[in-house]
């Protein structure tokens, strides 16, 4: 067996995002396995440089992995000669003059949505992504979610005949951090820092609407801050200024109508923390992280409205599971093996800078209907 060394700067490890899926789920389970197979029987295998702001953190994490690679200055980092990719989980706001910088070093580049804080800034990193010859990538890990494979494997068998509309529930009850601590960090609550639930989501819904449906061609949106305050790490109050919770209408391509709700403030009454309800004139399925359920023409049953009398009937019980019929790894991991193969096989990779750049832009003009209370439809996102 060939193995293919490559250097890979992750930055933003110390976050929970960085640390949890990207290099424990995802680059030292890839190594685990023995590395990213090619066709060829070659090996990509990742040698790690852990890149952060807190000295202790790195090397806590380093030392419980077994890593030894790791620095709080990133501009060295890039100058390595061993070192030809560089990722990104850093808070979005912190993540546009490194990418650059990793550009200006020559460095392939995968990070973590959102790429930029606005449309324009993203679109100039693909360009210039494009310019110094780099490959790009952002992360869509919800396109790998088993729950969705399946749902993407009804559309292309044809199941749905015309798909109709899209009902799609995100979220959870995200604790205010005073008398129970909250699961969320606190700069998520603060628009000055780059938060909120649009800017978050919005990026997510853009390529799963797009890749499994059809483009977006217009966006309606209401935005709420519920919960007006909150408290931080430190047990400390503080206003919250970012949005959160967005109450989506995606118009798509082909008459196809999306409504998406995102909510930090919901509990939760549901099989999962996200759920999407396909419906077409052949058939309809439920879609959640892991699950699908199908629910054919043939079988549909014909409930009458009644509300003198109990249904009498299950209605949950009438649908089918899908199996699995494959085996379903962890969404981070498998892109990232993908980005990998794009980077030292040449595959292709369509999730680049510019797919980020739409995501952005699809939470811009999210966030504008909502400002100016209105239909905002989304033009061409060129080079």
């Amino acid at each position: 067996m060939t193995r293919r060394p490559i250097g890979i700067i992750v930055n933003g490890v110390t976050g929970r995002m960085g640390y949890r899926q990207h290099l424990v789920r995802s680059l030292l389970a890839i190594r685990e396995q023995g590395g990213v197979p090619l066709a060829d029987g070659t090996r990509i295998w990742p040698e790690l440089v852990l890149v952060g702001r807190n000295e202790n953190r790195l090397r806590d994490i380093a030392e419980r992995h077994g890593l030894t690679d790791w620095t709080t200055d990133l501009t060295a980092a890039l100058t390595r000669d061993d070192v030809e990719i560089y990722f990104d989980a850093q808070l979005t706001q912190q993540r546009e003059k490194a990418v650059r910088q990793a550009i200006d070093a020559g460095r392939h580049v995968y990070t973590e949505k959102p790429l930029a804080e606005g449309s324009p800034a993203a679109v100039e990193l693909a360009r210039a992504a494009e310019a110094a010859n780099v490959r790009t990538g952002v992360v869509q890990d919800k396109l790998f979610l088993p729950g969705l494979r399946k749902l993407k494997r009804l559309i292309d068998g044809g199941f749905f005949g015309r798909i109709l509309s899209v009902r799609g529930e995100f979220g959870y009850w995200v604790f205010e951090g005073d008398w129970q601590p909250t699961q969320r960090p606190s700069w998520n609550y603060r628009t000055e820092d780059g938060g909120g639930i649009v800017m978050d989501m919005f990026p997510h819904w853009h390529y799963v609407l797009e890749e499994l449906f059809a483009p977006v061609r217009a966006v309606s949106c209401v935005t709420a801050t519920h919960i007006p305050r909150r408290v931080d790490e430190a047990g400390r109050p503080y206003p919250a200024t970012a949005d959160d919770a967005a109450y989506g209408i995606f118009e798509l391509d082909g008459g196809i109508v999306a409504q998406l709700n995102s909510s930090w403030t919901v509990r939760v009454n549901r099989d999962e923390l996200v759920e999407f309800q396909v419906d077409g004139t052949e058939g309809s399925a439920v879609a959640g992280l892991r699950n699908c359920r199908v629910q054919h023409r043939s079988v549909t049953p014909k409930p009458v409205w009644n509300p003198d009398l109990p249904s009498g009937e299950d209605f949950r019980s009438q649908w089918t599971e899908v199996p699995d019929n494959d085996e379903f790894d962890n969404g981070f991991k498998v892109q990232w093996e993908a980005f990998l193969r794009h980077v030292v096989a040449g595959e292709a990779f369509p999730w680049d800078f510019l797919a980020g750049a739409r995501g952005v832009q699809l939470a811009e003009l999210g966030l504008r209907s909502a400002r100016e209370h209105r239909r905002v439809e989304v033009p061409e996102l060129g080079r």
